[in-house]
């Protein structure tokens, strides 16, 4: 797998830094998404039935019940992206999480979302007290992991909702600790088993202490 050239040119705009790496998704890792997106369709005249882990398929027209297509599912989340600090929330215990970690170790944020709306999103975070690198990518996230971590071997401990995600990362850092973390747990019950090297936590209060043994703390 490739890097995407845009995220590869965030990354070499950080600073050098040996101290175990901390990489963390955004959407229903640091903000909420799952919860407040009904509410964002709601306005539109639309409704959101999780039938599936996908939004594709599940996005319908209050009035006809007309499935929204993939096209008009990129528009949606575009726009909501767009006004995302008019709907996304931090998810519960996340900031003191971060807190907790930040003086020991590396914390970098890592988004998949076209990167036209990285800096809403950063200019958001920072508003909610959440300062920390942000890198966007619209490709595969292991290859940005195996590049944050560079050439040494120092802990390196990835945070996502995303089954396929942590699968990408695993498959270009074969060391790292993997964590699935979900804002509503609700939703596992449409996921296969996660393979068995990823650990599955329940929210950022079962996390954190499972990431400090990760990291070496």
């Amino acid at each position: 797998m490739s890097i995407d050239p845009e995220t590869l040119r965030q990354i070499e705009t950080l600073s050098a830094d040996d101290r175990p790496l901390l990489i963390l998704d955004v959407d229903d890792v640091l903000l909420e998404f799952i919860r407040p997106f009904p509410q964002f369709l709601k306005q539109r005249g639309l409704h959101l039935t999780m039938a599936s882990f996908r939004l594709t398929g599940n996005i319908a027209e209050v009035t006809t019940g007309r499935l929204v297509e993939q096209p008009e599912v990129t528009a949606l989340l575009d726009d909501f992206f767009t006004d995302q600090a008019d709907w996304q929330s931090i998810t519960d215990g996340a900031p003191e999480a971060l807190a907790s970690f930040e003086d020991r170790a590396e914390i970098v944020l890592l988004t998949a979302m076209p990167h036209r709306h990285r800096q809403t999103r950063r200019a958001h975070l920072e508003a909610l007290g959440l300062p920390y690198p942000l890198l966007t990518t619209e490709m595969a996230k292991g290859p940005a992991v195996a590049r944050l971590r560079g050439p040494g071997k120092r802990p390196v401990a990835f945070v996502d909702d995303q089954p396929p995600n942590l699968i990408s990362a695993r498959e270009a850092v074969e060391d790292a600790s993997l964590f699935h973390l979900m804002a509503d747990n609700s939703l596992r019950e449409f996921l296969p088993p996660l393979p068995t090297d990823i650990i599955e936590v329940e929210n950022w209060h079962d996390a954190t202490p499972k990431i400090a043994k990760a990291l070496g703390f």
